[in-house]
């Protein structure tokens, strides 16, 4: 009997956290699905621990070939997929208990709903925890964001999307190289609505390294001009957009004093001080990281009394 739900995750090279992305959906409180993970060409040891997953778990259905990118990926894991949801996932993130349930619970509820994520919380490379994403729920104020040029008010890889609608905006297009799931849920939200579930069902691991900031500039660009070609198919204005063409990667001392700030106001002191540390401990003792320490370091003191 095909099951419910297709869970699509493609991997490239992703060993250093695929045991932890495999086990959070085999770990799901909804059990009627299958797994599909394409190895997209991995030269790490990815395929060796899916195949010994899949020996556990018949659920588990491997595909290992030459790289082919993230899109085509995607888009061939969609048309093999048995399931009439079609569940995201990232090879180095988290996928709380409870996130299949509620999302299947949503989707048969809510018939006009073509997609649905959940609210997501940000952890580190070792996966401590930061602080909850602020994320947006109802259909307009989702599209909004998304036509106004802002990523993740539906976090990709917690998304759960009808097969039939996906197939009907044709998946993802890979000329949106760094933006194809703005690209795809641009087309998605013109077909039928989207959502958040109102509750914390997904935890999303940030990086340094990650595409979002080694390839801002061409990833800014991807996103606009997908947003540009929204407004055609919809006969709406272009926005004004600015030229962020110029824009650089953010060093990694700014990425650990923005984690450090948003773990601190998410009163997760433990994390905040860990990377004020990173930035000292690298020799570069800006007013900043000093300022966040104390501040992390009185708060867990305090705890403690």
């Amino acid at each position: 009997m095909d099951a419910k739900i297709s869970v699509v995750m493609p991997v490239y090279n992703g060993s250093l956290y695929l045991r932890e992305a495999i086990e959070s959906i085999l770990g799901q409180t909804y059990s009627d699905f299958e797994f599909i993970i394409i190895d997209d060409g991995s030269v790490d040891n990815s395929k060796a621990i899916v195949e010994e997953y899949a020996r556990r778990d018949k659920r588990i259905k491997l595909i290992s070939r030459a790289n082919k990118g993230y899109s085509d990926t995607v888009n061939e894991g969609v048309e093999i997929a048995c399931g009439i949801y079609i569940a995201m996932m990232d090879q180095d993130d988290i996928s709380l208990p409870n996130r299949f349930e509620k999302e299947v619970e949503f989707l048969d509820k809510n018939q006009d709903y073509v997609a649905v994520g959940t609210l997501s919380e940000l952890i580190g490379p070792e996966g401590d925890r930061i602080n909850c994403l602020f994320q947006i729920i109802g259909h307009e104020n989702i599209d909004n964001e998304h036509m106004a040029c802002r990523g993740g008010a539906i976090i990709h890889p917690s998304a759960m999307i009808r097969k039939e609608a996906l197939i009907r905006v044709s998946g993802y297009r890979k000329e949106f190289k760094q933006a194809p799931d703005l690209d795809m849920l641009l087309r998605l939200a013109e077909i039928g609505k989207l959502e958040n579930i109102n509750e914390v069902c997904f935890l999303y691991r940030m990086h340094p390294d990650s595409m979002g900031n080694s390839a801002r500039a061409e990833q800014k660009s991807n996103a606009m001009k997908a947003v540009y070609a929204a407004c055609e198919r919809r006969n709406v204005p272009r926005p004004d957009f600015a030229d962020d063409s110029n824009i650089n990667p953010i060093t990694t001392n700014d990425m650990y004093l923005k984690w450090a700030w948003w773990a601190f106001n998410g009163k997760n002191y433990s994390t905040s001080k860990k990377y004020a540390l990173k930035i000292l401990f690298k020799k570069t003792y800006t007013f900043e990281a000093l300022k966040i320490l104390i501040l992390s370091n009185l708060n867990i003191i305090k705890l403690k009394f």
